[in-house]
């Protein structure tokens, strides 16, 4: 039986695209040689659905918020305070260390300019990096490693999924793992050794020219990443992962940095923030997804070590949510939203971006927290400073995206 390579790809549990040769990665991978130089890594982490950002963050000085969301608000005495005006929902302790340690930094009243309020489209426009533009083909985090210094890996740029995401959709080869204990080799795992078999009898029976080769030694990879026994994994102390989809994503990406296979860019997303309906308070919806969201990304952080001062996490959602709550004690789809930054070169322990009020007087069109730092600035900053890929108009083509509009995140 023949199959295309669609085909190969949808139903693989291992979807690689593009090509790539792998002399240098084989070579690490058998033999387990050190890194000549240092990796630096960029995570992008979509927070699926709209997340809430003024009860994630909470502007607790400011006297609208308080009136504007009488059932919803993050009362005062439980705010986590930061810096005497916003403060962390009560959900997120895992994230306090992080902030004063300062490898945490917020970025308040951010997100995309594009004033759309469909899920899809604004998803799309983040991914691709061009607000507004629906002809863009490529993702931002694919084209950032055009002019990226390389680590010839199939492992560079990797999405932990069922599917390639869009915003590593393009010509840098990328790999999307929606599980790398869904593949056994040599029949070492019973349980996953069927999957392995129709692997190898997928690529075996191919007769795609694209799939030959590439498809070989990307299988030669694997077989490498198993002899390391995945399912055996034990992550460092006190990475105190909760269980779901998203900490385990989190957990697979930190096996696989920790076993150098030369992972540069990275993304996971985690869902269900379109909170519309009993959105919640100190408990809740979002107080649940909270605190699955900081445990799982302060477990990451915890559990890469050393590692972590070459690592930055950034989160983005695709917009936030209204400032008044709705008659249902949600929140329907806003504008501005908060976006976090995380890692070893973060100048963390701050609030950054201008905050615009939440007088009535300053909502944007009457009902949403007004934008004030473009989603692209924050990873324009990561893209140049630490991916040290300068060219960043061909990331963010159309955008103004110079070093001097930098928030100065990163040291």
């Amino acid at each position: 039986m023949s199959i295309t390579r669609r085909v190969f790809l949808r139903d693989s549990a291992l979807a690689a695209v593009g090509t790539a040769a792998l002399p240098v990665f084989l070579r690490r991978a058998a033999f387990g040689a050190e890194q000549t130089a240092k990796t630096r890594r960029l995570v992008v982490i979509f927070q699926r659905g709209a997340a809430d950002g003024l009860n994630i963050v909470v502007p607790h000085g400011e006297p609208a918020y308080y009136a504007m969301r009488p059932s919803i608000n993050i009362p005062r005495n439980a705010v986590l305070d930061l810096d005497g005006f916003f403060g962390l929902h009560p959900a997120m302790p895992a994230f306090e260390p992080l902030w004063k340690q300062r490898h945490l930094a917020i970025v308040h009243a951010a997100g995309s300019p594009d004033p759309t309020r469909s899920h899809f489209d604004a998803q799309n426009f983040m991914e691709s990096g061009t607000p507004g533009v629906k002809a863009t083909d490529d993702g931002w985090l694919n084209r950032a490693l055009h002019a990226a210094p390389a680590d010839n890996s199939a492992f560079r740029a990797i999405a932990l999924g069922p599917s390639l995401p869009r915003i590593l959709s393009g010509s840098e080869p990328a790999v999307a793992m929606n599980n790398i204990n869904d593949f056994g080799v040599g029949g070492r795992n019973p349980n996953a050794a069927p999957i392995a078999n129709t692997f190898e009898a997928m690529y075996a029976h191919s007769v795609d020219s694209v799939l030959h080769g590439t498809g070989q030694e990307t299988f030669e990879a694997v077989k490498m990443l198993k002899s390391a026994d995945p399912s055996k994994y034990t992550p460092a102390p006190d990475a105190d992962y909760p269980g779901g989809r998203f900490a385990d994503s989190l957990k697979q990406l930190a096996q696989l940095i920790k076993a150098n296979l030369g992972v540069q860019v990275a993304f996971a997303d985690i869902g269900g923030w379109d909170h519309h309906v009993n959105e919640g308070s100190t408990q809740g919806q979002i107080a649940n997804i909270l605190h699955d969201f900081s445990q799982s990304l302060t477990a990451f952080w915890t559990d890469l070590g050393d590692l972590a001062e070459d690592t930055v996490v950034v989160t983005m959602s695709e917009f936030g949510r209204t400032a008044r709550e709705n008659g249902n004690r949600g929140t329907d789809h806003g504008h501005a939203n908060v976006m976090f930054v995380m890692g070893g070169p973060v100048k963390g322990g701050k609030v950054y971006g201008r905050w615009p009020g939440l007088d009535p007087s300053q909502l944007y069109e009457g009902r949403d927290l007004a934008l004030t730092t473009d989603f692209r600035q924050v990873l324009g900053e990561a893209v140049s400073r630490h991916l040290g890929n300068k060219s960043l108009d061909q990331v963010f083509p159309g955008f103004e995206n110079q070093p001097g509009k930098f928030l100065q995140l990163l040291g």
